[in-house]
């Protein structure tokens, strides 16, 4: 994340953040929340530590408690600096002094805290000894829904980073394929999201042939040919915001057998997105878009979930899956990415971030999911 992104939001925004999280968590069951540095803290606080380090950095949340960010004290300048500060108390701790007997003594003696996923375990192990009444639970397991409603703003910022990743799949469009690595073409990619606005790049999948069969196949040196069905699957962060698309090219006339099967994760893809709808459930949207590709014949070929959800990181709850009885919420934003992988030979995936409305769903990519040839 980056300083503009923080900018985006004022103390007020955080403030109401942290007391929703702190209700939501108390509504849970839970004592309090512990969040460590990653994408909750940023969209919790606004703020970002300078780097990673082994001293800890803990935001502490409790219903009816002030927000507290229990901070190195070294760091704490730049804590202050956060869009979010106002909205929270600081207490700093030095070297030489036990940050975990503080951050205790924030807390209940007894309870079970939620804690974020990507803490270390040499903190959750300090934590576990300064409160011994106490247990933790993942927060995703515990608030997987903490940051999936998007509001207006949100939206906002989705909808423009959606927007910058199309205009990167037009250009894309018109560079050279035949004759060219695969890595090549990825570099192009993430040169032009950087163009249009993109902060951070988390991938460029450019899958050629039968490279295409592989879902997460990560660009390489292989040279792509006239003939080969292309898989390109792109995204980072955009003012703090995702973006993630999918589409297939193919390298000059397709096969028929090639073309038909575009047409089925096509349909699959419309199918997915017409299940859209607040009080759906999530595996109402991978069921759909399942139906018309086991219909066609190749249900054994589509080998992952239909879709996650986006927002500050670019894969994050809810998931499109089968057994996610989560209903879909208006400002709940996840993709729609149907695909067809036939081993050895090529794939196809189409993929598109969808956002929930008062009546149905709304795209946030608008490039054609027509078959493009490129040459």
């Amino acid at each position: 994340m980056t300083g503009s992104t923080a900018a985006s939001f004022t103390a007020d925004d955080y403030r109401a953040r942290m007391e929703r999280a702190a209700r939501t968590a108390a509504q849970a069951g839970l004592a309090g929340l512990l969040v460590a540095p990653g994408p909750d803290l940023v969209w919790l606080t606004g703020y970002t530590p300078p780097a990673v380090t082994e001293r800890l950095t803990l935001l502490v949340l409790a219903a009816g408690q002030d927000p507290v960010l229990v901070v190195p004290a070294l760091e704490a300048p730049d804590a202050l600096k956060a869009a979010g500060a106002p909205a929270l108390t600081l207490r700093d701790w030095t070297d030489g002094k036990d940050p975990y007997a503080a951050t205790a003594a924030l807390l209940g003696p007894a309870g079970r805290f939620g804690i974020s996923d990507n803490a270390w375990a040499l903190h959750l192990l300090a934590l576990g000894r300064a409160l011994p009444g106490g247990s933790f639970v993942s927060l995703t397991e515990a608030l997987p829904m903490l940051r999936a409603v998007k509001d207006a703003a949100e939206l906002e910022l989705m909808a423009a980073a959606g927007a910058a990743a199309d205009a990167a799949f037009e250009e894309i469009r018109d560079v050279p394929f035949a004759g060219r690595r695969e890595s090549e073409v990825a570099a192009d990619l993430d040169r032009l999201l950087r163009r249009h606005g993109h902060e951070q790049v988390d991938f460029t999948i450019v899958a050629s042939g039968p490279n295409g069969a592989n879902p997460h196949h990560e660009a390489g040196d292989r040279v792509i040919a006239r003939g080969d069905m292309v898989v390109l699957d792109f995204g980072g962060l955009r003012n703090g915001y995702g973006s993630d698309t999918s589409r297939t090219v193919h390298v000059g006339p397709p096969t028929d057998e090639e073309r038909r099967v575009h047409d089925v994760v096509r349909a699959a893809q419309e199918a997915g997105f017409r299940a859209v709808r607040p009080g759906a459930a999530c595996q109402d949207v991978d069921r759909a878009a399942r139906a018309v590709i086991a219909d066609a014949g190749y249900g054994e070929y589509f080998i992952h979930r239909t879709g996650h959800g986006i927002g500050v990181t670019t894969h994050e709850p809810p998931y499109m899956i089968e057994g996610e009885e989560q209903p879909l919420v208006p400002g709940m934003c996840f993709s729609v990415e149907p695909g067809i992988y036939l081993p050895g030979r090529f794939g196809v995936r189409i993929e598109d971030i969808v956002t929930v409305t008062e009546d149905g769903g709304r795209r946030l990519n608008g490039t054609t999911r027509e078959l493009v040839i490129v040459e």
